[in-house]
C-alpha cells in the first residue's frame, strides 16, 4: 500500500472544483503571484504574452496580494476566479502550473504545491512562484509592459520532486 491510499482522500482528489467550500477552494491557491503578473493578449489570436509587471498589490516576497479581501478597492479589475470559467477553461491567461487549471484538467496537483508538500516554501524552493523576480506596476505605464515581456510565467516545467532521504548504508 502507497501512502496515498492509507489515509483519507485529500478533498481535491475526492470533490470536484464546483463542490468545494470557499475554505478548500481558497486552499488551492498554492501562492506563486503568477496569476498577479499583467500579461497582454493579442486580440486576433488570443495568444497571452506573460510579463514581470506584477499588480501593486502583490509583496513580490511572499507572493501574496497585501489587500485581499479589499483588492478591488484598489484594482477594480483583478478577477475574482469563478468555477465556471475555471472548469470551462475561460481563463486562459492562468498559469499552466496553476492548481485550478490543473484540477479542471484532471490532472493532479504538483508535488512542490503546499497541499500535497505540506510545506507553504515549497512552491518557492521549486521556481515556480514569482518570489524576487518581478516589479511593480505603480512605475511602468501600460504601454511600456511590452519592454518587461518574459516566458517563465507561462512555462510548465517538468520538475522532478527532490530525492527522498533514504536509509544510508
Amino acid at each position: 500500500m502507497t501512502e496515498e491510499t492509507t489515509g483519507p482522500i485529500p478533498f481535491w482528489k475526492a470533490k470536484r472544483l464546483d463542490e468545494l467550500d470557499d475554505r478548500e477552494w481558497e486552499a488551492l491557491c498554492d501562492r506563486c503571484g503568477r496569476c498577479c503578473l499583467n500579461k497582454l493578449e493579442d486580440e486576433e489570436t488570443g495568444e497571452i504574452y506573460w510579463t514581470n509587471v506584477a499588480c501593486r498589490l502583490l509583496d513580490p516576497t511572499t507572493c501574496r496580494c497585501s489587500s485581499y479581501e479589499n483588492r478591488h478597492d484598489f484594482v477594480p479589475d483583478c478577477v475574482r476566479l469563478d468555477v465556471e470559467e475555471v472548469v470551462s477553461q475561460t481563463y486562459t491567461w492562468l498559469p499552466p502550473t496553476c492548481a485550478y487549471r490543473l484540477l479542471a484538467r484532471g490532472e493532479d496537483l504538483r508535488w512542490w504545491h503546499p497541499l500535497v508538500s505540506g510545506d507553504p516554501d515549497t512552491v518557492h524552493a521549486a521556481g515556480i512562484s514569482v518570489r524576487n523576480r518581478v516589479i511593480s506596476d505603480e512605475n511602468i505605464p501600460a504601454d511600456g509592459y511590452e519592454d518587461h515581456l518574459v516566458d517563465w510565467p507561462g512555462e510548465d516545467p517538468d520538475l522532478r520532486p527532490p530525492p527522498r532521504e533514504g536509509k544510508k548504508r
